[in-house]
């Protein structure tokens, strides 16, 4: 089942190989639903902190309780104070989430990195990216990643900078349009 597919299961023909870069505390609340969608397999995490405890967030404790309901385990995080988050802190909560809910699935290790011109360049089995990054970055890590033939989903907006909107556009009208957005109006 596995292999072909079938009741329940997602061959891997069907699955969306996906990078996620950007794991701070809005990032990381995108990543526990992200997990848990079958279809997708989250092979790659990036970001400059490897692992911090100094993020911000709504409330001091409801990121991690979120991060420990996904995983099921209720003491995911220990007694740290602060609110944590970085690459590593992605790494290990896609890694316990697919050991514990796809462990038939065998998968693979998820590959960690600094920088995402490092991770385009080196991932060559990516269907897709996550942009979760501060909005000044948006436009950059997202034309870098379709100039590689890779699909982009990022959180909005698609830049702070309306000429990186423009460069965003034309790019997808000359990468990805031909192919996937036949009839859709992107003026």
């Amino acid at each position: 089942g596995h292999v072909l597919g079938g009741r329940g299961r997602v061959a891997p023909s069907d699955r969306i190989t996906m990078a996620y870069i950007g794991c701070g505390t809005q990032g990381i609340r995108e990543l526990l639903r992200w997990i848990a969608v079958p279809e997708v397999q989250i092979t790659a995490v990036c970001d400059p902190v490897k692992d911090a405890t100094n993020y911000i967030d709504w409330d001091k404790t409801g990121l991690r309780d979120s991060i420990r309901r996904t995983l099921g385990d209720p003491n995911w995080g220990g007694d740290y104070t602060g609110i944590r988050a970085g690459r590593d802190v992605a790494k290990d909560i896609i890694e316990t989430y697919y050991a514990k809910q796809r462990a038939a699935e065998n998968f693979k290790s998820v590959a960690s990195y600094v920088d995402y011109r490092e991770l385009l360049e080196k991932e060559k089995d990516l269907d897709s990216v996550k942009i979760m990054t501060p909005d000044h970055l948006h436009a950059t890590i997202s034309l870098a990643a379709m100039r590689k033939r890779k699909h982009v989903l990022m959180h909005k907006p698609l830049s702070n900078r309306v000429a990186e909107v423009r460069m965003v556009v034309d790019e997808a009208r000359t990468r990805i349009a031909p192919l996937h957005l036949d009839g859709l109006n992107l003026a």
